[in-house]
């Protein structure tokens, strides 16, 4: 059976009701929590983009048993990995061992705030590779020294390591970036159920390994509302990670986006209050190898998505 979790979108929600939502979350019986790092909303009509770093820190006091990940940091452009690896040390120490760390190549929306430009795919997984490199071995202990091509670290170490150092997952989307997960990562995590990235990721090494997929879903009352929220809040997903990983601000995404219809976001994302769509989705992951599925709750109305899943859902969700 197919692991379900729960999305804190920081792009939806502000800071304090994200850790409000965790705890809805967990009482509602979620097995595992992700959270998305993002410096910019896709859209300025979903208005938020707090630190995920701190959101973490106060989910991981909130709550009690919840496992959580991050859904995705980049490593590589705003964050140095030495600084990663320190961030993902603490909140694993202060989730007493929850926290799984979540990585993946960025989007430019997110990155290019720091005036550093914006290279080719093949650049930002040569990156990415380097920087799981490091995060690693300053998990092992001791003082790290690297000479890479895109970063360095001169005698680093962290003081304050967990008992046993956090898993890391790895985003990919295509051959390049699965074979750096099956190679280099503890987990494959994609926002697509599509069975060949599974496949490849277990090629390049990820045999036995998690996979972790995600959904988004907007559950209400009524259909034609919760079809026109998605639009709203979602449509930026239309144009796939092709485009999704190049354009630079939330308006950018806005003009992309401006002729997507309600039909066609409603293709990708169940909505409404029958919950046989919801499952249909994540049955479609469980088919393509997943382990995992992450749900994505569109909108403010998620204690009332929380209280629907544990009183229905759940329940529908255990015959996927």
């Amino acid at each position: 059976m197919v692991a379900i979790g729960y999305t804190l979108m920081c792009e939806q929600r502000g800071p304090g009701e994200l850790v409000e939502d965790a705890v809805a979350a967990e009482r509602a019986g979620f097995e595992f929590a992700v959270i998305s790092d993002h410096f910019h909303p896709w859209l300025e009509e979903q208005g938020h983009s707090g630190y995920a770093w701190s959101i973490l820190g106060a989910v991981s006091q909130a709550t009690e048993t919840l496992p959580l990940m991050t859904y995705v940091t980049c490593p590589t452009f705003r964050y140095h990995p030495a600084v990663v690896a320190q961030k993902a040390a603490t909140v694993s120490i202060l989730s007493g061992g929850r926290f799984t760390l979540g990585l993946g190549a960025g989007e430019n929306l997110n990155e290019h705030i720091i005036g550093g430009g914006w290279p080719s795919v093949d650049v930002r997984h040569q990156m990415l590779a380097e920087a799981v490199e490091i995060i690693r071995r300053l998990f092992e202990g001791g003082y790290v020294t690297y000479r890479g091509a895109y970063h360095d670290a001169e005698d680093a170490r962290l003081f304050d390591l967990p008992e046993q150092p956090p898993e890391i997952g790895i985003a990919a989307s295509g051959r390049p970036s699965c074979e750096l997960a099956g190679a280099k990562g503890d987990m494959l995590i994609a926002v697509e159920p599509e069975a060949d990235l599974v496949r490849m990721f277990r090629e390049a090494g990820g045999e036995g390994k998690p996979a972790v997929g995600q959904l988004p879903v907007c559950w209400g009352p009524d259909e034609a509302g919760c079809r026109a929220l998605a639009r709203e809040q979602f449509r930026w997903m239309a144009g796939g990670w092709k485009v999704m990983a190049e354009l630079p601000n939330p308006v950018n995404f806005d003009a992309c986006t401006a002729f997507v219809r309600e039909e066609d976001v409603a293709r990708q994302i169940p909505c409404g209050p029958d919950p046989q769509g919801i499952a249909e989705g994540v049955r479609r992951y469980a088919e393509a190898g997943f382990t995992h599925v992450a749900l994505v709750q569109i909108g403010d109305a998620q204690e009332e998505f929380c209280r629907f899943y544990e009183r229905e859902l759940s329940a529908v969700l255990e015959d996927v």
